[in-house]
């Protein structure tokens, strides 16, 4: 894969370069940006192409009904006091002209690229038309690698094509995650077996202990005959070849709501009709302890419990016993954007916990496959 890095600021110097980033923010009711972890982890990228006087065109989608991209392209300026950058919302087709007008060390950010129905279908005459604004290509929004969009990687088959320090520390750090040493431990959570079930028998292929936790431990213990309660439930549930597979680990108490709202910690054969399974419980925290210290490699994809609803508490203990194994000298991949709002929570520093990865199906799709459509296509 080629990265940007190979280019020097001598060879950017005066080149247009169209960079596809992450734009795809959360957005409050009122219209503001609630998280910017994503835009600060591709920061230094434009910081890169800014000072090398490239004239830079940003790109990037974001939510799913053609709304403006306006308030990413703010919340990035505020990031960036000091780089000059311009957003004008100009269809694009109008484009051209507000490229032409560029000066070297300046960026123009586009508008929301699904909103051309060319973005999704990769549509080949919209790739020609983000081609044509630039010289070069720079791919670095890595979670979204995994989409065959024209602005990921139409436009990357047009133009030399390179990736951004974002994309290239993604895929050192994840190919390091798909060969862990051992002694290692995963961690996955999240919901849906049935789309995760590959991803986790290559896991209990390539790891020495595999933690299931959040909805997905429910499915487990669906799978062995216990009680669930009101819990989520996924379509399909774990066969035996995950369930008596050495490798496996599961949670043996459980953190359930009651009809009446109220949580108690239980083992997971006492679960009541009316409970609904929310988390794991201290129980849990102390068996996986161990296998955390004593690991050389650390994945972590998915929060223990239902944070949304306050349910951190143990997410945040594990997230403290993987940073303290993280400065033992542990290698540790921590991913996906629950994932991480949640133990960011914790309070504790970001370069304490590890590599955080920007990517959610991405991430999981990568570690599956060791490519995706926007990775190739920088090859």
């Amino acid at each position: 894969m080629k990265s940007l890095d190979e280019l020097s600021e001598k060879e950017l110097k005066g080149k247009r370069v169209f960079l596809r980033t992450i734009l795809n923010l959360p957005i409050s009711k009122d219209g503001g940006v609630t998280d910017i972890f994503r835009l600060k982890q591709a920061l230094p990228t434009i910081e890169y192409l800014v000072k090398s006087r490239a004239k830079v065109v940003i790109a990037g989608h974001f939510g799913r009904k053609g709304e403006s991209i306006k308030p990413v392209a703010e919340a990035l300026k505020a990031l960036a006091p000091n780089v000059p950058m311009y957003f004008f919302g100009t269809p694009f087709a109008e484009a051209p002209k507000e490229v032409a007008a560029l000066k070297e060390g300046e960026c123009l950010i586009l508008e929301n690229t699904r909103r051309d129905p060319g973005e999704e279908t990769n549509g080949a005459a919209f790739a020609q038309l983000l081609a044509s604004l630039a010289d070069i290509f720079v791919g670095d929004a890595f979670p979204d690698v995994h989409r065959e969009h024209a602005s990921v990687v139409g436009v990357a088959k047009l133009l030399p094509a390179y990736a951004g320090f974002l994309i290239r520390d993604e895929v050192r750090e994840l190919d390091a995650a798909r060969a862990p040493k051992s002694p290692s431990f995963a961690i996955l959570g999240g919901a849906k077996f049935e789309t995760k079930a590959p991803l986790i028998k290559l896991l209990l292929e390539k790891y020495d202990h595999v933690f299931i936790t959040g909805a997905l431990a429910n499915d487990v213990f669906k799978a062995r005959g216990l009680p669930v309660g009101r819990s989520l439930i996924s379509k399909e549930l774990p066969g035996q070849d995950v369930l008596s597979n050495p490798h496996f680990v599961a949670p043996i108490d459980v953190t359930a709501e009651g009809g009446d709202g109220q949580a108690r910690v239980k083992k997971p054969e006492e679960v009541a009709a009316d409970d609904k399974i929310v988390d794991i419980g201290p129980d849990t925290v102390a068996l996986i302890a161990s296998f955390i210290a004593e690991a050389k490699s650390i994945l972590w994809s998915g929060p223990t419990g239902m944070y949304e609803n306050g349910y951190i508490s143990y997410t945040e203990n594990i997230a403290t016993l993987v940073s303290e194994a993280h400065r033992g000298g542990a290698n540790v991949v921590i991913g996906g954007g629950d994932t991480i709002a949640a133990i960011r929570a914790a309070g504790i520093p970001q370069e304490e916990l590890g590599f955080l990865s920007t990517g959610g199906g991405a991430m999981l799709e990568y570690l599956l496959k060791g490519t995706l459509p926007g990775i190739e296509v920088l090859k």
